[in-house]
């Protein structure tokens, strides 16, 4: 009988054993499959902003108009300011 006592308390062990072994194996596999999903998720993200390049090109575009016609309301501004203060020192 204390074969079959010992065989009993080894089973119960090992399934408990088992199970636990099992359980981190696969908690470590399913973090590791959604690391490799976000690493995709982000590839596609990264796929589509490349797809999207005439819209890049577009802003850019945007972009340098707006720089430039503030520039010239700089250079204005400055051709102002240029004016009034010869104007005052004349005075």
């Amino acid at each position: 009988m204390s074969e079959r006592d010992g065989f009993g308390n080894g089973f119960v062990l090992g399934t408990l054993v088992g199970s636990v072994i099992g359980g981190v194996i696969g908690a470590i596999a399913a973090s590791r499959q959604k690391s490799k999903d976000n690493a995709l998720s982000a590839t596609a993200e990264h796929s589509k902003d490349l797809e999207n390049g005439e819209s890049i090109e577009s802003a850019r575009r945007s972009l340098e108009e707006k720089i430039s016609q503030l520039n010239l309301a700089i250079d204005d501004v400055r051709q102002q300011l240029g004016t009034t203060e010869s104007n005052s020192t004349q005075d």
